[in-house]
Parts: structure tokens; sequence; C-alpha cells
């Protein structure tokens, strides 16, 4: 599971979320070293800063983190594009979003709102809640519209970023 990635030095992102709350999400360099090195990037340049939870459904996940901004994408670090990457998708792993091209993930992540095997070996993730679950489970509660799309908006409002340590390597882009 994810338990052998945790680590103190490991790096920390809270995600600040207007009406709801904060919730710190740990991230596994170990385990996806590029994939942590461009969201802890993103995150410490406030990328998300103003960016919604655009996509919920509830009993699976929440997905968030799209901006305005073009960037370039990264390579998908999972096991069907050629990468070790064993964590499980369950509650509370954040995991990247990307297009059916496994080489197209940029800034949207996921957070998992209930175990979803399927995703296993699939996507990239890369690290786990460690506070506020609940908050996952009130955004996932959100009514929407027939895209998934809350009927109010969740937005992140910003983004606190504690290295503990971590030192960002060079991202590598595709």
């Amino acid at each position: 599971m994810y338990e052998k990635y945790l680590n103190d030095n490991n790096p920390v992102i809270t995600f600040n979320i207007k009406d709801f709350g904060s919730i710190d999400i740990e991230l596994f360099p170990e385990l996806a070293p590029n994939t942590v090195a461009n969201f802890v990037d993103l995150a410490t340049n406030n990328y998300f800063a103003g960016t919604t939870f655009h996509r919920v459904i509830k009993g699976f996940m929440i997905q968030g983190g799209g901006g305005s901004t073009p960037l370039r994408p990264i390579s998908g670090e999972f096991n069907s594009n050629g990468f070790p990457n064993d964590l499980k998708h369950v509650k509370g792993v954040i995991s990247m979003a990307r297009t059916m091209n496994p080489n197209s993930a940029t800034s949207q992540f996921f957070l998992m709102h209930e175990t979803s095997p399927h995703l296993d070996g699939e996507y990239a993730g890369f690290g786990i809640a460690k506070t506020n679950l609940d908050l996952i489970d009130r955004i996932a509660n959100e009514r929407t519209n027939a895209y998934d799309a809350p009927l109010n908006e969740v937005v992140i409002e910003g983004t606190t970023v504690n290295l503990n340590g971590y030192v960002l390597p060079q991202v590598k882009y595709l």
C-alpha cells in the first residue's frame, strides 16, 4: 500500500479550498520523482490558485488543477507506461489526470474518494492525503450537472508547500 512511502522528508502540499478548509497531501518522490517535481514546481509557483475541482464523481474521485496557462506535458510514471508504480488507488491517494495519451499529464490531478483498483498501474499515483479526508467526502457530495461539474464552484484558493528537506530537481518535460 502507501505506508512504505511515508517519510518525514517528503514534501507536503496544503490545498486551501474556499468554504471547505485545507487538506495536506504528502507526496512520494521516491515513487514518482518527475511527477512530484512537476507538482511541487506548480504549487510553489501558486499555479493552482483560482483553479477548481471541475469534475466530481461521488464514490470515485474529485479532479482539479486545470489552469488556463498551457503547460508542457511530462511522461506518465505508471506501470502500463513502462515505469514501476505500485501505489494503489485507495481513498485519499492523489494521482495525475491525463488524456488517452500516457504522456499527457500537466497539472490536472485527482484525489480518490473511494478505492478504484482499475486505475492501479494505469495512472501515476504520487501521494496521499494526510489530513481532513472528510473534505474529500464533502466535495464528493456536492451536487453536479450532467458533465460531473459541481453546481457550486469548488475553488482552490492557494497552496502552501513544505519541502521538509526535499530538494526540487529540474522537471523533465517531453
